[in-house]
């Protein structure tokens, strides 16, 4: 199982890897109220020493207490940029540059100026998570820099943020689909719906509940805030509400904890969460018997489900060190979605404004997806997948819309 310190060692030892391979690094710096690294080079291994240097951004936690969702999407982005590299097919070398926001909406502005004021970078993927990119996006779209994101809360898109494109289908679409699921498939008909009080737990919520209610199930609904250091309570309250099942809307380090609270209560309905809870620590922190069975909603590919893309989770795990995880292949696809416009813009000095203009337009081809943007920046796919801890591991189960057409 891979924890957060291997994931960090592995990004320690790649990294340096990755630098002595390279013609030239940037030093680390920080800003703001957020820590940030610039890698360099690093992800540019295959790099002709004679060729410029042009910087795709990658915005998210990459320290933290949910900093694996972020490391899987720089990771990604770290393969499409050392794969692009070894072909040379491009004017310059590719390199990607690192700004962490720590998950935390107050650290997005300061993670984003990082990268606005590095004159090489003219693209970004992230930010990852709703309130830094809430934070970030008008910053963006203010240096015409195309930001590239996996961030699901609604209202982004409808923001103002002329840059800002999404890569995965929003909450507006997960929400209902997880309504849809617990009423159709798991035929329960009393819920107990809670978020975690931030920019994506509760734009998840607000979309669930209204569904459910669609679906004439009673809906009872409760926050607890990031962070919290006892859930006995809440977790009492469900027990004793009769509801049938309960959906969490927050990330995996808060959702461990609250489920070996509703364990220890002996909650026995139906537990379920949302794709910021979907990685592997959910389970170390929990532990495996508060874990097992807990569903888990999500608009992100699972890569491990199907053999034809065991070239992308080899070399991936070559480079990090760690399988592919939660939006590991979505960091792919949109660093690629970048570089594809990159090609298309046939020039040695790509600009941010040519670069965000061509966005809008790209028709992109990816693994997890064929990427195509509406004209508000969302992407045209929306397939909501659904999980299941099972002896210790996170399985498919199913494509949520094919499971309820079935």
């Amino acid at each position: 199982m891979r924890t957060i310190n291997r994931v960090r060692a592995g990004a320690v030892v790649v990294a340096v890897m990755l630098a002595l391979s390279a013609c030239a690094g940037s030093s680390s710096k920080s800003g703001g109220g957020g820590s940030s690294a610039s890698t360099g080079n690093a992800g540019s291994t295959g790099s002709n020493h004679t060729k410029p240097t042009v910087e795709i951004g990658v915005q998210g936690p990459l320290s933290g207490a949910n900093q694996a969702l972020g490391l899987n999407i720089d990771w990604g982005a770290k393969l499409a940029v050392q794969q692009e590299n070894t072909k040379g097919d491009l004017p310059f070398n590719l390199a990607i540059k690192e700004a962490d926001d720590q998950g935390d909406q107050s650290k997005g502005a300061s993670a984003a100026q990082l990268l606005i004021q590095d004159p090489k970078v003219v693209g970004v993927v992230g930010p990852a998570f709703s309130g830094p990119t809430a934070a970030a996006g008008a910053l963006y779209s203010s240096a015409d820099l195309a930001a590239v994101s996996v961030a699901t809360r609604p209202s982004l898109t409808s923001s103002g943020f002329k840059t800002f494109y999404r890569v995965v289908a929003n909450d507006n679409v997960q929400g209902p689909a997880a309504a849809d699921y617990m009423a159709k498939v798991l035929k329960v008909t009393n819920v107990y719906v809670v978020d975690d009080k931030s920019q994506y737990g509760q734009g998840l919520s607000q979309a669930t509940v209204a569904e459910l209610k669609k679906d004439d199930v009673t809906v009872e609904t409760d926050s607890a805030a990031a962070g919290t250091q006892d859930y006995s309570p809440l977790a009492s309250k469900i027990a004793g509400s009769g509801a049938q099942a309960m959906y969490y809307a927050g990330y995996y380090a808060d959702a461990g904890v609250f489920a070996k609270a509703l364990k220890a209560v002996s909650y026995n309905g139906k537990m379920l969460a949302g794709d910021g809870s979907k990685d592997p620590n959910f389970i170390a922190t929990a532990g495996r018997d508060a874990a097992e069975g807990w569903q888990l909603t999500c608009p992100c590919f699972d890569p491990a489900t199907d053999p034809k893309y065991a070239a992308f989770t080899a070399d991936y795990k070559k480079l990090a060190n760690a399988e592919p995880g939660t939006y590991s292949i979505e960091g792919y696809d949109s660093a690629n979605t970048i570089i594809s416009v990159l090609k298309s813009l046939n020039t040695a000095s790509p600009t941010r404004q040519a670069v965000a203009e061509a966005m809008g337009k790209v028709d992109y081809q990816g693994l997890s997806k064929e990427i195509k943007f509406t004209a508000n920046g969302e992407v045209s796919g929306t397939s909501i997948y659904v999980y299941r801890v099972k002896n210790g591991a996170i399985d498919l189960i199913g494509d949520i819309s094919k499971l309820i057409g079935g």
